[in-house]
């Protein structure tokens, strides 16, 4: 049987596609794709903002990932827009969904919360604290501190659930329904991409709150084990238990 392995779990074939929506030409889903492909999914990449289609329906993919951006969730660019009213896709058919820093808040947005900077000017620009709430530490261990670069968080939508928090941005991550999450932080940045980011944003290291340079590369020495330990179990409790639960479902009504 071919496939890959990953999460300790098994193999697939043919490998399960999960959707991954990038807003960059060169922006990398970093080791959430690696980790995904280690467990034998595959990766269906499109960047809308860059004229690519998305679905009408997710009824050929597991689930749906929509990564960072530079962009702001409440411009008025059309390929925003777009992706704020795609995301009744993946939440009218129950599919997994994970929305990254910009993810989440584009489904914030569809889920009419809003999305604003701090009422102070503060900025999340490299290594911060994080703590879970009671319902997201009864779901799985957190990392204590997270890698952040944004200027603008979210309100928890109503009727969602909050997982994590921290002191200047309160909504750090949240669960809508069975399978829409939130996350404010980013954890799929692999070394030479926390290098680009470094590089290529050291701009905004002046900005209130954030930190330099030097801090964001040895915070990743510290604190990025711990983050990607978690990353790991969140990424298997999203998709490959909702899998297992699918593909069981499926062999049942085989017997």
């Amino acid at each position: 049987m071919s496939g890959r392995q990953g999460f300790g779990s098994r193999e697939f074939d043919p490998a399960p596609r999960i959707l991954v929506v990038l807003h960059q030409e060169r922006s990398s889903p970093g080791r959430v794709g690696l980790m995904l492909e280690q467990a034998g999914f595959a990766l269906d990449i499109r960047r809308p903002v860059l004229g690519d289609p998305l679905p009408d329906t997710l009824e050929r993919h597991v689930g749906a990932i929509v990564f960072g951006g530079p962009m702001s969730a409440n411009d008025e660019d059309e390929g925003i827009r777009r992706e704020i009213e795609w995301l009744k896709v993946p939440l009218s058919e129950n599919k997994p969904y994970l929305g990254i820093c910009l993810g989440a808040q584009l489904l914030v947005r569809h889920l009419g919360g809003k999305v604003e900077a701090h009422p102070d000017g503060l900025t999340e620009i490299g290594w911060y604290p994080l703590r879970p709430t009671p319902e997201g530490a009864a779901l799985m261990n957190w990392p204590s501190m997270v890698y952040h670069f944004h200027r603008e968080g979210f309100e928890l939508p109503r009727d969602a659930t909050l997982l994590a928090t921290a002191d200047d941005y309160e909504n750090q991550a949240f669960r809508f329904g069975e399978n829409a999450w939130g996350v404010q932080f980013h954890g799929e940045l692999t070394q030479a991409m926390m290098h680009r980011w470094v590089v290529h944003g050291a701009h905004r290291f002046d900005l209130p709150g954030a930190q330099q340079g030097r801090d964001h590369l040895h915070g990743r020495m510290i604190h990025d084990g711990p983050l990607r330990a978690w990353l790991a179990e969140f990424l298997s409790m999203i998709f490959m238990r909702r899998l297992d639960r699918e593909l069981g479902a499926m062999a049942a009504r085989q017997v």
